[in-house]
């Protein structure tokens, strides 16, 4: 996912796809034509295979974010005249591999035509050339530049996503009231409204699991880098080491363990906690105020979309007031591709502005395209509009050298395990110094 990855591609599961068999029918008579010795040529079929967490959905499914996936890619089947055959991560029961680490491998041996990545497997594939430049295809032209900006190495426009994935904090509205507490803005906000919910009987104020804490982390540390006015001279001093991105980290890094130390967030117990698994039950039957989840959780009745309270998402805590932390995953052609043309038009199919908006209102999140725009549940106000005045910043930015999103996910887990800060900057210092090499 790492997210989640949200939607989150760690998290998604699914039954083995059966093969259709074929079979052939002959006719036998007594005196057969001459015609019926010769077989009949079978159409060649025309196949893109995409790389994938799950297999399609059951037309009749309930899964609303696959649905809206199948959708669009049915619609480009029917108007190219071919067929998606989805390879599955859980279908090839891959027991003790990420879905990462295999499709890193199935792309680095050209095992497909596309590929859905997570952030940091599409930066790494496009810095080795496997990925196919896609910013000459029609629906790239219609991207928002931080879709742009995010899915682009080494100059070449490598990803396109369906949705753009925003991460805020969800909060108990009525908790926050029944203790005349406003929502908080900066880091020394939450800090204070979690000393009043610990000092009134909460025993966890902050609801967390092990993939998401670094969001914190991203919102406090890159404020200024995102809204500053200088991004892209910092991130060439960030590639050039002119810059440790330690010192952007820090900061984030100390909130946090702070927070930890404090007792608003259980890290021991987040540790064994899988996304809106974990935490989720006690949110919901109100015994913790806040947890932290994607944009799309807030419509979501198996996650946050039905509470008995009233919810709001807001941005996280930063210098710049509530930051919204934005990720998303990406479909990628494999450079080299068996069905490089095929691919390259089903992928501009299925992100075209009509596909995209049938996923953006299926699902009521935000389009990477900058002409849909959908109407959003009443909770997710607060974070769609810091993101409409274009106050966010990046999870997952592959102009930046250093893998952002899974590495901090890892060094954050390293924090919630006792690392000292200290150590956790040696570890961004580290992979700042290999990834200049």
């Amino acid at each position: 996912m790492k997210q989640n990855r949200n939607r989150n591609l760690k998290k998604w599961q699914v039954v083995g796809m059966t093969a259709a068999a074929v079979f052939a029918v002959t006719a036998c008579k007594a005196e057969p034509s001459p015609t019926n010795l010769i077989p009949e040529k079978e159409e060649t079929k025309k196949v893109v295979s995409l790389f994938v967490p799950m297999e399609k959905t059951d037309p009749n499914a309930d899964n609303v974010a696959r649905t809206a996936v199948d959708i669009t890619v049915g619609n480009a089947e029917k108007e190219l005249g071919l067929t998606v055959e989805y390879e599955t991560y859980t279908a090839d029961n891959y027991k003790d591999k990420t879905y990462d680490e295999v499709l890193l491998n199935r792309a680095r041996h050209n095992m497909d035509d596309l590929y859905l990545m997570n952030p940091d497997t599409l930066q790494k594939l496009g810095e080795e050339g496997k990925l196919l430049d896609l910013s000459e295809l029609d629906s790239a032209k219609n991207l928002r530049d931080v879709v742009k900006a995010a899915n682009t190495v080494d100059g070449k426009l490598v990803g396109i996503p369906q949705e753009i994935v925003v991460y805020g904090l969800f909060v108990n509205k009525d908790m926050f009231d029944q203790y005349n507490l406003p929502l908080p803005k900066k880091p020394e906000d939450l800090l204070e409204c979690c000393r009043v919910f610990k000092e009134n009987g909460i025993e966890t104020p902050i609801g967390a699991n092990r993939w998401w804490l670094e969001t914190f982390v991203f919102a406090y540390g890159f404020a200024d880098l995102y809204n500053g006015g200088n991004t892209q001279e910092e991130i060439e001093a960030l590639n050039k080491g002119e810059k440790k991105i330690s010192d952007y980290m820090r900061p984030g890094f100390t909130f946090l363990k702070e927070m930890i130390d404090l007792g608003y967030v259980d890290a021991k117990t987040a540790l064994t906690y899988e996304a809106i698994e974990g935490e989720g039950p006690d949110f919901l039957a109100q015994k913790t105020p806040i947890v932290m989840a994607y944009w799309g959780a807030a419509n979501t009745d198996t996650a946050y979309g039905n509470p008995d309270f009233e919810m709001q998402v807001i941005g996280f805590p930063s210098s710049r007031g509530p930051m919204p932390v934005v990720s998303m995953t990406g479909y990628g052609i494999g450079a080299e591709a068996e069905h490089l043309e095929d691919a390259k038009a089903v992928l501009n199919a299925i992100t075209s502005d009509e596909s995209l908006e049938i996923y953006a209102k299926t699902n009521q999140v935000i389009s990477p395209s900058k002409n849909v725009e959908v109407e959003y549940v009443p909770a997710l106000k607060p974070l769609s509009d810091r993101v409409k005045e274009n106050v966010y910043v990046l999870a997952s930015n592959a102009g930046i050298k250093v893998e952002q999103w899974g590495n901090t996910c890892l060094i954050v887990r390293k924090l919630m395990e006792g690392s000292s800060v200290e150590a956790c900057m040696a570890e961004f210092d580290r992979l700042q110094e290999e990834s200049i090499k």
